[in-house]
């Protein structure tokens, strides 16, 4: 092999190896850097999973002028509010945490077991002690499933809207929804039972609240609703709801009067249910007791959750005076003829 040849057939041998070595030293830092990248991608997953740990379960209440414009509602509690919680595990494990909701969460929590619980054993009763058993027992069933739905929505709204601007906004109507819909659940056993030898008001008066609860659902649907500013209008809407028995309640003290009516038509426990309901939605609209003591009631006593009590106090109320005038029903045998029309 002449020696020019055999210098440029040694150069090419050289830079194939050079090449050959190049390209393994690539091979290799790039599987190195592969590696580096799945290392550090673990790290990162076992870094998120850590924070959310630590998120869940080691968040801090906060004050009220670092709370997101979402989740401002009550200026007069300063202190113990959630921070935002985008995880829904979170949210229901903050109802065993001490914070501005947590009364809220539990007066309609046991509220709304106590009702499902008193609604399973009324349904269940024998049918001997009722004059017209399936009757008496769908009109009474829908005085339990308004106050299950207000009480079960109510729980749950409180228990997740610091989750996010928009979970908040959807059981916000949820709750307000639940709130007509005890309304109108209450009027259909009082109305039942008080013109029961009267159908045809009877049947009017149903009417007329199911327009106006419906009407009252409508309106809780615009996000508007659920702002701070609308407070005293959404505690309007659901007082004017419950204040459309007046109506009947005047015709039936009419038609039978104020003795009878008093009596055998339980107006007394109505019109006690009324003042529960109606002083809850004022506290409520007007923020006392913590108006006058801010920072003071943060956790316990504040205006919504004296509502809490008062509203599950007033539908028990309710539930004694219907089941009164069942009982009234059941003894007087389901006549009417000799009663004058009742």
């Amino acid at each position: 092999m002449p020696p020019s040849t055999d210098c440029w057939y040694k150069r090419v041998v050289h830079e194939k190896e050079k090449e050959t070595t190049e390209r393994e030293e690539e091979e290799e830092d790039k599987s190195s850097d592969e590696g580096l990248l799945l290392q550090a991608h673990h790290a990162m997953e076992r870094m998120e999973e850590f924070v959310h740990k630590m998120w869940e379960g080691r968040w801090r209440v906060i004050p009220h002028d670092v709370l997101p414009d979402w989740l401002k509602d009550n200026d007069f509690l300063l202190h113990g509010h959630r921070p935002p919680m985008p995880s829904f595990r979170a949210c229901f494990k903050s109802i065993f945490r001490i914070h501005t909701e947590t009364g809220n969460i539990w007066t309609h929590l046991l509220g709304c077991l106590f009702f499902l619980c008193l609604g399973i054993v009324y349904m269940f009763r024998p049918n001997m002690s009722f004059v017209a058993p399936f009757q008496e027992k769908i009109v009474i069933g829908a005085f339990f499933l308004g106050a299950i739905l207000c009480l079960s929505f109510s729980w749950l709204f409180h228990t997740v809207y610091c989750h996010s601007e928009g979970v908040s906004r959807v059981f916000s109507k949820l709750d307000y929804s639940g709130i007509a819909f005890l309304i109108m659940g209450s009027f259909v056993p009082w109305l039942y039972y008080s013109f029961y030898c009267s159908p045809q008001p009877c049947f009017i008066y149903l009417i007329v609240v199911c327009i106006l609860g419906i009407a009252a659902i409508t309106v809780s649907q615009c996000d508007f609703f659920a702002t701070p500013q609308y407070r005293g209008v959404r505690a309007g809407v659901f007082v004017g709801l419950g204040l459309s028995g007046v109506i009947p309640t005047l015709h039936f003290m009419i038609s039978e009067g104020f003795l009878r009516a008093t009596t055998m038509g339980q107006m007394g426990w109505l019109f006690l249910m009324a003042v529960l309901y109606i002083t809850g939605a004022c506290l409520y609209a007007a923020r006392i007791p913590e108006r006058f003591f801010p920072g003071k009631c943060d956790i316990w006593f504040h205006s919504h959750q004296l509502f809490h009590i008062l509203v599950v106090a007033g539908a028990f109320v309710h539930f004694h005076g219907v089941s009164n005038l069942q009982e009234f029903r059941y003894t007087a045998g389901g006549g009417c003829a000799e009663e004058g029309g009742v």
